[in-house]
């Protein structure tokens, strides 16, 4: 899997909305290799979407698409100063996300070590699984350099999600994993929280 992380900020949500519904229903059945999309925009204004795609060809190919360069030059209108980041090395947590998630937060964070990262992720996944039952799933995208990452995490709720957090917070799993994670972090992470999560399927 391939994953497209695109943020910036947005000056005008409603209109980046229409956008990404004009894709969905337009440009979105020629885009072959898509898989989907998760895109919303923060309280304080900040947009971000993460696009799969089955390989880096495939999301090459749609980027190339002449519909596709004029609906982007329509889009960044609405930004500002978007970025991209393309990341080949992506992971799924139980399965991936999915469209019927109510709340989405994504985690933007740089490690000093990947692969001790993805290790305690695995080792982590069956306790998160059944310590936090409104987590439906996520996916962790892998900055091309820096050991930089993109993790979406999706839940029933954000009413649930935050009362499980709650609960969930002092169990000695969370507090081994958060212990092992904090010793490979570089600087503190960044929590975008999707409240009205807009979701693309296939």
């Amino acid at each position: 899997m391939f994953v497209q992380v695109i943020q910036g900020k947005a000056h005008d949500p409603a209109a980046l909305r229409r956008q990404w519904e004009t894709w969905d229903q337009q440009l979105k059945p020629a885009a072959k290799g898509f898989l989907g999309g998760t895109a919303g925009v923060t309280a304080d204004g900040e947009f971000i979407a993460l696009i799969r795609f089955e390989d880096e060809a495939a999301a090459r190919a749609n980027s190339d698409r002449a519909e596709q360069g004029d609906w982007w030059t329509e889009t960044s209108q609405h930004l500002d100063e978007p970025m991209f980041h393309d990341c080949t090395l992506v992971e799924l947590v139980n399965d991936g996300g999915s469209d019927d998630a109510g709340f989405v937060q994504v985690i933007q964070g740089k490690v000093t070590d990947i692969d001790k990262a993805r290790e305690i992720d695995r080792a982590m996944e069956d306790d998160l699984m059944r310590l936090r039952p409104d987590v439906i799933g996520g996916i962790v995208a892998w900055h091309p350099r820096d050991g930089r990452f993109t993790n979406a995490m999706y839940f029933t709720s954000e009413a649930e999600a935050r009362a499980k957090e709650h609960e969930t917070s002092n169990a000695p799993e969370f507090e081994r994993y958060m212990s092992e994670y904090q010793a490979i972090s570089d600087g503190d992470p960044k929590y975008l929280d999707i409240t009205d999560p807009w979701y693309s399927g296939t």
